[in-house]
C-alpha cells in the first residue's frame, strides 16, 4: 500500500470576512526555525490593501454602533473558539520559534486570557476615561470616547500569535476597524486566527488580515486616505519613519514602534485602547 500524500493547506488572505487570494496571483516561501518548508502563503497587493481598507469601512458603522456589551460578548466567543484550536496554535508557534509545547502552550494560553482581558474592558472603558466636567454655567458637560475609524496596523515579527491578538484586540473591543499586515516570517498562525475570526461571530471586514511584507504594504496603508489611523508597532525604524510621513497627509493618529523588545507576557495596560479613541464633549442645558 502506498503512502499517503498530505493534502497541502492553501494559505490565503482575510478580506471582509472572506479568503481570497492575492489579486496579483503571488506567493512566498513559508519555512521553520530548522528551514524546513511550511507553506506558501499569499503576498499582499497594494490592490489587496484597498479591498481591505474598503472592507473595513464598510464594517465600521455596524460594529461601531454595536453595544460594548455586544462586543465583549464577541470578543469572548473568539476566545473559546481559538481555545479549542490550541493544538493547532501550538504546533504552529514551535515550528516557528523553535520554542518548545510547554512554552508554545503556555502562549497560547495567553492569549486566550488576553481577549478575555480585552472583552471584559469592553463595555468599562467608556466609565474610565469619560468624564462629567464642571463648567462655570448652567450645563451639563459630558465627554465620552469615540473610536477613530479604520485602523491599519502592522503586527509585530516576535509574539506571532499572543502579539498579534494583543494589537488587534484593543483596536476592535472599542468599536474601530482594523487593517492587519501579519508577521512576514511566521504569517501561519495570523491565518489559523484568521479562520477563528471567521468561524466567531464578529462580522466581516472589522478585522482583515494581509500577509507579505510589510515594507510593501505598510506605506501605501498610511498613506490611504481612507485609514484614520496606524499602529506601527511592527515596523522597523526606516520604514515606521515612512509610514509617519505619510500618515501626515490626512492628520492620522500614529502609534510608534517600542523602543526596545515587547514583553507581551505583561500586563497590557489601557494604552492601546486608548490610542485609537477621539473624545466628544457634549453640552446640555440644564433643566432642558
Amino acid at each position: 500500500m502506498s503512502e499517503r500524500l498530505a493534502v497541502r493547506k492553501t494559505y490565503k488572505l482575510f478580506i471582509g470576512g472572506a479568503f481570497p487570494r492575492s489579486e496579483s496571483g503571488r506567493s512566498y516561501v513559508v519555512t521553520s526555525s530548522k528551514g524546513d518548508f511550511l507553506a506558501n502563503a499569499a503576498r499582499a497587493s497594494r490592490k489587496d490593501a484597498r479591498d481591505a481598507v474598503a472592507a473595513a469601512r464598510k464594517a465600521f458603522p455596524g460594529w461601531s454602533g454595536a453595544t460594548a456589551y455586544n462586543r465583549g460578548q464577541i470578543l469572548y466567543r473568539i476566545a473559546e473558539m481559538l481555545e479549542g484550536r490550541r493544538a493547532q496554535f501550538v504546533a504552529e508557534i514551535t515550528a516557528f520559534g523553535g520554542v518548545g509545547a510547554k512554552q508554545a502552550g503556555d502562549m497560547v494560553d495567553a492569549t486566550v486570557d488576553r481577549l478575555v482581558w480585552y472583552a471584559g474592558w469592553s463595555d468599562k472603558i467608556g466609565a474610565v476615561v469619560g468624564s462629567a466636567n464642571p463648567v462655570a454655567g448652567p450645563y451639563f458637560n459630558l465627554s465620552s470616547p469615540e473610536p477613530t475609524g479604520v485602523v491599519a496596523v502592522v503586527a509585530p515579527q516576535e509574539g506571532p500569535l499572543l502579539g498579534l491578538v494583543s494589537v488587534i484586540a484593543p483596536v476592535i473591543v472599542t468599536g474601530n476597524t482594523c487593517v492587519v499586515i501579519a508577521c512576514e516570517r511566521a504569517p501561519l498562525p495570523a491565518i489559523t486566527l484568521a479562520e477563528v475570526l471567521a468561524t466567531s461571530d464578529l462580522p466581516g471586514g472589522v478585522v482583515n488580515i494581509l500577509t507579505g511584507s510589510p515594507a510593501e504594504i505598510a506605506p501605501w496603508l498610511a498613506g490611504h486616505m481612507d485609514v484614520n489611523a496606524v499602529d506601527l508597532t511592527g515596523a522597523d525604524p526606516e520604514l515606521a519613519v515612512t509610514c509617519e510621513e505619510l500618515a501626515a497627509e490626512n492628520l492620522k493618529r500614529v502609534l510608534r514602534p517600542p523602543a526596545g523588545p515587547v514583553n507581551w507576557l505583561a500586563d497590557p495596560g489601557l494604552e492601546r485602547m486608548t490610542a485609537f479613541l477621539e473624545t466628544k464633549t457634549v453640552w446640555h442645558p440644564i433643566g432642558v
